[in-house]
Formats: structure tokens, C-alpha cells, sequence
């Protein structure tokens, strides 16, 4: 009988939690000063190695906050870099993972489908301290791997700005 009325307790009590949660939430976004210091830093490490690139940084809903383009650096950079960022941030994970997951034959070969999804590396999920920031794109070094190098030195540069 006891554990009959805690039950029923019970029943009447969990909608009564389930509307207490919260109505809202607090996200964490980059200032843009943040956004810039990642795209500038992208591309100051493929100039390095003689690269002309654009760089892109998106929200982590997939909106542009910085896009820089260098002098040499093809048309073709601000539509691919855009979307190698946006993918990475959509999916939240680096389209160098995206591209040998997504490969004819695979589980996951239906997303590259998608509109904006771009499958090749440059692109890779700012993250830090528990918290999503976006993405940041390259595109026009010689390769997947390389525009993936820069994206990196991108959030690396900003990694103490992030990271709490």
C-alpha cells in the first residue's frame, strides 16, 4: 500500500518536473575581433608556406563572422572555404573525418548529398572549454591536408582566448 501511494506520488510529480526546465539557453559565440584573429592566423600559416588562400569562419549555426581572401587566392576560395567551414560546424567534425566517412560504399555516403556539404579537409569545428564555437575553413593550398594544417594554426592562435 506504502509503495502503491509513493508510486502514484510519483506520477503526479514527473510532469510537473518535466515543465520546470528551463525555457531558454545561453550559447558562447566568438567576438568577431576572435573571428578575425583565427582567420588571420590561418592565413598567415599558409602564406608561410606559400600558399594564397581564403579563409572563412562561421557561427556554430553556419553564419559567416570573417571571410579573408588573399591576393592570389582563387575565386573558387570564398565559396569552398565558406563551406568547408559551414560543414564543419553543421556536423561538428573536420571534413578531413567528414570526406573518409563519407566515401562511396560507406554508412555515411548519403550526406555528401546535402546542400553546402563539402567532404574534403580544410575544414574544422572551433570548440573550447566545453563549448561549440563554429568553424573555420581554407581552401587553396595544395590539398586537403594542407588547408587542414592552416585551419588548425587558425584555432590554435586562439585556443587561450577560448579555452576556460
Amino acid at each position: 500500500m506504502r509503495l502503491a501511494l509513493i508510486a502514484a506520488g510519483l506520477c503526479l510529480a514527473l510532469p510537473a518536473l518535466a515543465q520546470s526546465q528551463a525555457a531558454t539557453f545561453q550559447i558562447k559565440a566568438l567576438t568577431p575581433e576572435t573571428a578575425l584573429a583565427a582567420a588571420q592566423a590561418a592565413m598567415a600559416s599558409c602564406r608561410a608556406q606559400g600558399y594564397q588562400v581564403g579563409v572563412a569562419v562561421v557561427d556554430r549555426s553556419g553564419l559567416t563572422q570573417v571571410f579573408l581572401r588573399d591576393r592570389f587566392a582563387g575565386a573558387h576560395t570564398l565559396d569552398v572555404a565558406t563551406n568547408k567551414a559551414w560543414t564543419a560546424a553543421s556536423f561538428r567534425t573536420s571534413t578531413l573525418e567528414l570526406a573518409a566517412e563519407s566515401q562511396p560504399g560507406r554508412p555515411m555516403s548519403g550526406i555528401r548529398s546535402a546542400p553546402r556539404m563539402l567532404a574534403v579537409g580544410g575544414g574544422v569545428v572551433i570548440e573550447g572549454g566545453g563549448s561549440i564555437y563554429g568553424g573555420i575553413g581554407v581552401s587553396g593550398a595544395p590539398g586537403g591536408d594542407a588547408d587542414d594544417a592552416c585551419a588548425k594554426a587558425g584555432i590554435k592562435a586562439i585556443a587561450d582566448k577560448i579555452e576556460f
